[in-house]
């Protein structure tokens, strides 16, 4: 069988959205590696450096030495304003200013969905957001800037200005379950979808790969654009193995040509 291109796949993804009146979109690591954010299990990323059984929940709270080393890490590989949004985020908010777009579920913590113009409401982070660090004492909640200022000062290991409780990193670790409310609603946007995009993810961290399974369950056609297999291929109307930024650029392109017509 002659392999479809690029650009006859894009057509078609456009085709199912354009005919969709629930787009769903999940998103993981694979779109924004494209922005310059390292995949954390891929060759060179931080789990070749340091065993991820080392940065369980537990440990960060019961060692110093656990919450020296990650905030370290979080100083090197900080969020800075120098990455930004890639085509394929923008293509994302492109969606939803169209009309198609119900809600990016994204297993991504860096903030870029949002800061590429997709609403608050409508981006639900099953791993949390690393620009939020919350007290795990008296729960008070800073910001990156406040977090890093502290770590720029020579804090290695800060600590809460109110109480002095432990500091966290709003993210979710190894050993903690998913924020609940966020995962029931996550659930619940992928079961009324009527497409289901998957991009950049491949799908086998769980339990967030169980959405995806949820919203074929309920009836939704899926679309996959991932580098590498995931468990779903054979599943999917439109299967696409190139990069997340390309192929949205495409599909967006071929959308308003749709539109139009």
């Amino acid at each position: 069988m002659e392999k479809e291109s690029l650009d006859t796949l894009a057509d078609r993804a456009a085709e199912l959205i354009a005919g969709a009146k629930k787009v769903t979109v999940f998103t993981g690591a694979g779109i924004s590696t494209e922005s310059g954010i390292p995949d954390f299990r891929s060759p060179g990323g931080i789990w070749e450096r340091f065993d991820p059984d080392d940065f369980t929940y537990q440990k960060f709270v019961r060692r110093l030495e656990t919450r020296r080393i990650w905030w370290q890490l979080f100083r090197e590989r900080g969020l800075s304003s120098e990455i930004k949004p890639n085509p394929a985020h923008y293509a994302i908010r492109d969606l939803e200013r169209m009309g198609k777009l119900d809600a990016v579920i994204t297993q991504n913590i860096d903030n870029l969905h949002q800061r590429a113009g997709v609403p608050d409401e409508k981006v639900f982070e099953l791993h949390g957001n690393v620009l939020s660090t919350v007290c795990l004492g008296c729960g008070r909640r800073y910001h990156f800037e406040q977090i890093m200022g502290k770590l720029d000062r020579g804090e290695e290991v800060p600590d809460c200005e109110s109480c002095g409780g432990i500091l966290k990193p709003d993210i979710v670790f190894f050993g903690e379950a998913l924020p609940e409310e966020v995962f029931r609603e996550a659930g619940r946007r992928a079961s009324r979808a009527d497409l289901f995009l998957v991009i950049g993810s491949t799908l086998i961290v769980y339990p967030a790969a169980e959405i995806p399974l949820e919203a074929l369950n309920s009836g939704a056609k899926l679309v996959i654009i991932n580098l590498s297999p995931t468990p779903l291929d054979d599943r999917a109307a439109v299967l696409i193995k190139a990069s997340a930024g390309k192929t949205m650029t495409k599909v967006i392109e071929r959308l308003r040509a749709r539109i139009r017509d």
